[in-house]
């Protein structure tokens, strides 16, 4: 299997940490040496190991927006 690069380009906030001190993140990321893509996925505190995430284009980042800030209060969990 081929190596995969990668390059935080810009850390945006962490989402959450879990009780092994890894942080669900939201970053720019650069994989492989393409255009950063928006990345959703959880990080070993010193980034060098990662979990299976999501990646979104501006494009897909800016509906995912959209569609959360039209749901409906039912759809809400409080």
């Amino acid at each position: 299997m081929a190596d995969i690069t990668y390059e935080i380009t810009k850390e945006l906030g962490v989402i959450s940490e879990n009780a092994k001190g890894w942080t669900r993140e939201l970053n720019l990321v650069s994989w492989n040496g393409h255009d950063p893509k928006y990345d959703i996925r959880d990080w070993s505190p010193d980034h060098t190991r990662m979990s299976k995430g999501m990646s979104l284009t501006e494009e897909e980042m800016e509906k995912l927006v959209e569609l959360f800030n039209a749901r409906n209060e039912e759809d809400s969990f409080e």
